[in-house]
């Protein structure tokens, strides 16, 4: 199993501009339970360094890009998210990482649960032992 996968928003536009359509399992792959974004990161902070337990969450740069890493144990891919009908689907137990922002980076992020602080595990050491 691949542990890039990628979701593409349907989209539709004209002269006026462009509507992109997210919808709660069709779009994004399961029920949305949460949405966040990122904004106003500066160039050299690096985000994320965490993976969840059971959280699914699909990521895309609604404005600018930012250089996402992910991390199942068994490989690493570094990608750029830098499209606004483009989604990146994080599985659970996949370490993240969010780098170089761009000025304008605008990640949002839809999430399967809400927020549990219990999910996280916030330590590589401690994902590498959890994963094998």
């Amino acid at each position: 199993m691949s542990l890039l996968k990628w979701v593409d928003f349907p989209h539709i536009g004209d002269a006026r501009g462009s509507l992109v359509i997210l919808e709660g399992s069709k779009t994004i792959p399961f029920e949305m339970k949460r949405a966040y974004y990122i904004f106003g990161t500066q160039e050299s902070v690096a985000r994320g360094f965490h993976a969840h337990r059971q959280l699914q969450q699909v990521a895309v740069c609604v404005s600018g890009r930012c250089r996402m890493i992910l991390d199942d144990g068994k490989q690493r891919i570094d990608e750029w998210l830098d499209s606004p009908t483009k989604g990146l689907i994080i599985d659970a137990m996949v370490w993240h990482e969010m780098h170089d922002f761009s000025p304008d980076c605008v990640l949002l992020v839809f999430a399967s649960e809400h927020y549990d602080e219990g999910d996280y595990i916030r330590d590589y050491e401690d994902f590498t032992a959890h994963i094998k």
